[in-house]
């Protein structure tokens, strides 16, 4: 989830009390909030919010059914989860893949603090701070090139 997304703030008072029932339901409820955590967000492959998996025994699945209590609730009691097809193997967040897409992403809030610091803290003007990007970009391709 992220605070600022509109679904998100929808589902927020459903999940609080799926997470509540969770320990009558014998599972462990959570959630992640993908602007604290981008490494999570590419590992798990988010590209929409909230996202909702279902883990079992390092088994992996997406849950695309009706946000409402009684469906969460469902989906763990009657074992719908049995019936879900698991994350193929690739895209699973235990890969090799899906650890480099979180590399990746932790990479890209790394670069954007490093630019907030150069034009926040240093005051160097954005464009500046865009062309020291593009000539470290540069320079670190010649030098993997060569």
């Amino acid at each position: 989830y992220a605070p600022w997304c509109p679904a998100c703030q929808q589902i927020e008072l459903t999940w609080e009390n799926f997470a509540k029932e969770s320990e009558h339901l014998d599972i462990t409820v959570g959630k992640v909030d993908v602007t604290q955590e981008p490494g999570l967000s590419g590992r798990f492959f988010v590209t929409t919010l909230p996202t909702i998996y279902h883990a079992n025994d390092g088994v992996f699945r997406r849950y695309r059914g009706s946000r409402t209590l009684e469906d969460l609730q469902g989906y763990v009691l009657e074992r719908k989860w049995e019936a879900v097809e698991p994350v193929a193997g690739w895209k699973s967040p235990s890969s090799i893949i899906m650890h480099g897409m979180a590399g990746l992403f932790h990479l890209s809030g790394w670069i954007r603090q490093i630019h907030s610091y150069l034009i926040g803290t240093l005051g160097v003007h954005v464009y500046v701070s865009y062309a020291i990007f593009i000539l470290a970009t540069l320079l670190i391709g010649l030098f993997l090139g060569l």
